[in-house]
C-alpha cells in the first residue's frame, strides 16, 4: 500500500507539466541590467487579457529583485508563445489471432484513452538595448487548458513567470 502511494505522488510530480529550459550569454554583466522595458510592438500570441496578468505578473517579480521598468531601459523583453496538441501516447491494444501448425494470422486494434494533451509554449527573450542583443532567455512548456476560469489561468501564469525568474540572473 505506502509503494502505491508513494508512486501517485510521483506520478503527480512528474506530470505538473511545467517545464523550464534556460540560455544566457556567459559573458553578460547581469548587474549592467537594472531597468526594463518591453517591446512596444509586443505580440506574445496571448489573449489581451492574459497579457495584461503576465506582465503583470513578470512586472512585480522584477521589482522585487530591484529590477525597475524605465522609458530608458538597459534591456528589453519580449515575449512570445505558441499552443499545440501533444500527440496522444496512451491507447489499449486488442487483438485477435490464430494460427496452427505453420500458419498465424492476427488483427490489432490501438484505442486511444483519453483527451489529447495540449501544451502551451512560453518564450522570455531579455534584449541588451544598446546591442541589440539577446543575453538571456527561458522557454517554457506547460499544460494548457483553454476553458480555464480567470484565476486559474492568474494562478498558472504566476506560477510560470515565479519558474522563469528563479533562475535570473543567472549564478556563474
Amino acid at each position: 500500500m505506502r509503494n502505491w502511494l508513494i508512486f501517485l505522488c510521483l506520478l503527480c510530480i512528474a506530470c505538473s507539466g511545467l517545464r523550464v529550459d534556460y540560455d544566457y550569454d556567459k559573458n553578460a554583466d547581469f548587474s549592467n541590467y537594472r531597468t526594463y522595458n518591453y517591446y512596444a510592438d509586443i505580440q506574445t500570441g496571448l489573449s489581451e487579457l492574459d497579457t495584461r496578468r503576465l506582465l503583470r505578473a513578470l512586472d512585480s517579480v522584477l521589482q522585487t529583485k530591484g529590477i525597475q521598468s524605465s522609458e530608458e531601459p538597459d534591456f528589453l523583453i519580449n515575449i512570445e508563445s505558441r499552443e499545440f496538441q501533444m500527440p496522444q501516447n496512451n491507447s489499449v491494444g486488442i487483438g485477435v489471432g490464430g494460427g496452427g501448425r505453420n500458419v498465424g494470422g492476427g488483427v490489432s486494434i490501438g484505442l486511444p484513452i483519453g483527451s489529447p494533451n495540449r501544451e502551451r509554449e512560453i518564450i522570455f527573450d531579455f534584449i541588451d538595448s544598446q546591442k541589440d542583443a539577446l543575453f538571456w532567455q527561458a522557454v517554457t512548456s506547460s499544460n494548457y487548458n483553454e476553458n480555464s476560469s480567470p484565476s486559474t489561468r492568474e494562478k498558472i501564469l504566476n506560477e510560470i513567470v515565479g519558474k522563469v525568474m528563479m533562475k535570473y540572473p543567472p549564478r556563474k
